[in-house]
């Protein structure tokens, strides 16, 4: 899973993209890390926003509580992470751990990047989830 994961490393970030090399949103790489490991995705996912605003409340952690095994213990390398951002109290933002201490995730003006979990990430961090084992 993580060298699937690794594989995005430097993918452009393009909003509800999910193209290895060519661009991705964050939910557009767990979205190509699914399909590396299990071939089609399980539904399509519908329209949203960039920020997510306006979105259904707790759209991004329904589907991962849908589709992913929630983690309770330790942060660890294969998690799923989810984010709030700018304050928002539902997560807006997700990536995959690499170790306790790092992660993947698509951001704008980066792209795809491997960043270390420093304090202001992991102060946001309001799930942690499993891919399931199908």
């Amino acid at each position: 899973m993580l060298a699937a994961a690794r594989e995005w490393l430097g993918t452009p970030y393009r909003h509800r993209a999910s193209t290895l090399g060519a661009g991705c949103d964050c939910l557009g790489l767990l979205r190509g890390v699914w399909r590396a490991l299990y071939g089609a995705e399980p539904v399509a996912v519908p329209a949203y926003r960039a920020d997510w605003r306006g979105e259904a409340d707790g759209a991004l952690r329904a589907a991962a509580e849908r589709f992913l095994l929630l983690v309770d213990g330790p942060t660890g390398a294969g998690q799923v992470v989810l984010f709030r951002l700018g304050g928002m109290s539902e997560a807006r933002h997700c990536g995959i751990m690499v170790s306790a201490e790092r992660f993947i995730h698509a951001q704008e003006h980066l792209g795809v990047v491997e960043a270390n979990l420093t304090d202001g990430w992991a102060r946001r961090v309001s799930g942690r989830f499993e891919f399931p084992n199908i």
